[in-house]
């Protein structure tokens, strides 16, 4: 079982005393922040408008985000390739192919898709563009400090909910009966108390339910990265042509 290398070593030069973990998604309002003191265990969810917030307030020695990171410049990631087969047919649809680096600050939909077809003969979905504004945060900020490089992982929650309950989760996340079975798995590792306490502090318009249970999943992924038995799509990441490892952990 691969250990990802090096984050205890890595991350004590930022931090002293019991650090904090943090699992963060996308949400409406930004990004949603569940982070953890791994000395008393206590649990605070927060929304941020952006990236550069996020990583100015949480103090955390990982932050395990639902996000790519690592593009390639042609042709797609192998982690997605690898991600979509480790959940099959009915699930691996939710591993969005990430941009191609060309495209990545592309200013619309059609310079981006345009840029996409001329490097690689392949367009991109307006649900693919949707999410590069997000992307862009992350790869700024990765590539302006060495200090967030070492401590912010890609996570993606569904490969993570397949190794927290031993499958994939046929049932979707938004549906009532998805949502209970990754509200089972949250409550039984974290408490009964964790996932309402955050739900009650964020308003539904600023994150859902499901935003919340993924953020949760990046922080189950977060413990396993500190302990050391966290595992990435592929075992041995490559690097992108920023220097940024193409992988997801879990």
């Amino acid at each position: 079982m691969p250990r990802i290398p090096n984050v205890e070593a890595e991350s004590a030069v930022y931090h002293e005393g019991m650090p904090s973990l943090a699992g963060v998604d996308g949400c409406p309002a930004g990004w949603i922040a569940v982070v953890e003191n791994s000395e008393t265990r206590s649990i605070v969810a927060t929304v941020f408008e952006n990236f550069a917030r996020l990583a100015a307030a949480v103090d955390a020695i990982v932050i395990a985000i639902d996000i790519p990171i690592g593009l390639t410049d042609c042709d797609a990631r192998h982690c997605d390739v690898l991600a979509r087969k480790h959940l099959g047919p009915k699930r691996g649809t939710s591993v969005f192919p990430a941009p191609i680096r060309p495209a990545l600050h592309a200013s619309s939909y059609e310079e981006a898709k345009a840029t996409s077809i001329a490097v690689q003969n392949k367009g991109i979905s307006k649900q693919g563009w949707a999410i590069y504004p997000k992307i862009r945060q992350i790869d700024e900020a990765l590539g302006a400090s060495a200090g967030l490089r070492a401590r912010v992982f890609e996570v993606h929650p569904e490969v993570t909910f397949s190794a927290w309950s031993g499958a994939p989760i046929i049932a979707p996340k938004r549906k009532a009966a998805g949502h209970a079975i990754r509200r089972i798995l949250i409550d039984d590792y974290f408490g009964p108390l964790a996932f309402e306490s955050a739900r009650a502090s964020i308003a539904r318009r600023d994150a859902t339910d499901d935003d919340i249970a993924d953020a949760f999943a990046a922080l189950w992924t977060a413990r396993r990265i500190v302990a050391g038995i966290a595992r990435s799509l592929p075992d041995v990441p490559p690097l992108d042509s920023a220097g940024l490892p193409m992988r997801m952990v879990y």
